[in-house]
């Protein structure tokens, strides 16, 4: 048989796969202008949903009824806590460093001491024990005083604050915001980058624990998780900049001030999204229902109003709207949780849900329950003196 060659141009090549099919998401899909679905389920409707209910939605791909969730939430509970020695091991670990590191450290002891080596199985158990797995973390990172008795009956997130032990005003406002927070980013469809990573590691047979470290490596860079930690960082450095109660008049005039200086403007623009992130749009009402007059929620409103518009002046931006990160870490700030080191582990938490369910429809469903095959995309060999003098619309043979 022929080879048949594909027309390639130079345009299509080293631009990060974007826009590129290759399999499907059961879990979740985002919308260019409607956001965020998990499972045809807009996540504005779900975010007043218990935790417990979002997850079942998204593991068996239905809606469950009361009972169906007492049930789940029960089976959950049962598998919460980790074993002692596993928790001794993660405190054993070096705290220097960024938190994420031990995070992801701490998956693969988990992988050792708690594994099956089943991805089913591993599935359900890794989404029970994150939570306490991450309060591990936050707690020996922080130096904060050990929690050692796990009361899963609080339910999954609220174990996770009686197991978390920084110095707390409001304990119940906070697990509000941490309910909230962690049902917005439990997933985002089947190509972002830790969930990509963490499928491609899977395709090779890595294991769970394995697979789900190496996805919580990608979400630890800037580009990705790490940017709700940057974004409440610009916030901070703008209240310390302006002082005060800045006008948007000032707020507008110093973005424009970075942009001249060609220096970064957090908390905007989206891969996917054209709109502003619904799940932002969610996180704004509640800071605005809870904190109306607290300095850095001021700052991201204003920020959130005069942003737009200052982006949108630039012909080469496609998404000048705020994504949830604009409003993310300073949510948390606000309800008593001024830690930005933790929130990249925070959506670590969250985000290890969907990832684990993707990676059991593509090992143990896909392909009428063969799996995907191992992740195998195809270079181009081309020297660096070929490419440097290839023009965008030269073809390239494949």
């Amino acid at each position: 048989m022929a080879e048949v060659l594909m027309e390639i141009t130079k345009d299509q090549l080293e631009t990060g796969l974007r826009g590129v099919p290759v399999g499907y998401c059961t879990t979740s899909s985002v919308d260019p202008k409607t956001g965020l679905f998990y499972v045809g389920k807009s996540v504005s409707e779900l975010s007043s949903w218990e935790p417990e209910r979002a997850i079942y939605l998204l593991y068996y791909g239905k809606e469950g009824t009361v009972e169906d969730i007492k049930s789940f939430t029960k089976e959950l509970a049962k598998r919460a806590s980790c074993k002692p020695e596993t928790l001794q091991r993660i405190r054993s670990l070096p705290r220097s460093g960024h938190p994420m590191k031990l995070f992801c450290a701490a998956l693969l002891i988990a992988g050792m001491l708690e594994g099956k080596n089943n991805y089913r199985e591993d599935c359900l158990n890794l989404i029970a024990k994150i939570p306490e797995i991450a309060a591990t973390v936050i707690n020996y990172h922080a130096g904060w005083p050990v929690v050692s008795n796990s009361k899963p009956e609080l339910g999954y997130m609220g174990n996770f604050v009686h197991l978390l032990n920084p110095p707390l005003d409001n304990r119940e406002q906070l697990t509000r915001i941490f309910k909230l927070f962690n049902v917005l980013h439990y997933d985002h469809g089947g190509g972002n980058l830790s969930t990509f990573v963490a499928k491609a590691v899977a395709s090779g047979l890595e294991d769970m624990y394995g697979s789900i470290c190496a996805g919580m490596c990608a979400l630890a860079g800037p580009r990705h998780g790490k940017a709700n930690q940057d974004c409440l960082e610009f916030v901070e450095q703008i209240l310390s900049e302006l002082g005060g109660k800045p006008t948007e008049n000032q707020v507008e005039d110093l973005i424009r001030k970075r942009l001249a200086n060609n220096e970064l403007v957090y908390g905007f623009g989206h891969a996917v999204l054209r709109v502003e992130d619904p799940r932002a749009t969610v996180l704004y009402k509640v800071a605005d229902e809870l904190f109306p007059n607290h300095p850095l929620c001021i700052i991201a409103h204003q920020l959130r109003h005069v942003g737009p518009k200052v982006l949108g002046e630039n012909p080469k931006i496609t998404n000048p709207f705020p994504n949830v990160d604009a409003i993310s870490g300073v949510l948390l700030t606000a309800a008593g949780f001024p830690y930005p080191e933790y929130f990249t582990v925070l959506f670590g938490l969250s985000r290890t849900v969907g990832i684990a369910m993707q990676i059991v429809y593509e090992r143990c469903e896909a392909r009428g329950g063969k799996g995907t095959p191992i992740v195998r995309p195809k270079y181009l060999y081309k020297n660096r003196e070929e490419l440097s003098d290839m023009k965008p619309e030269e073809p390239a043979k494949s």
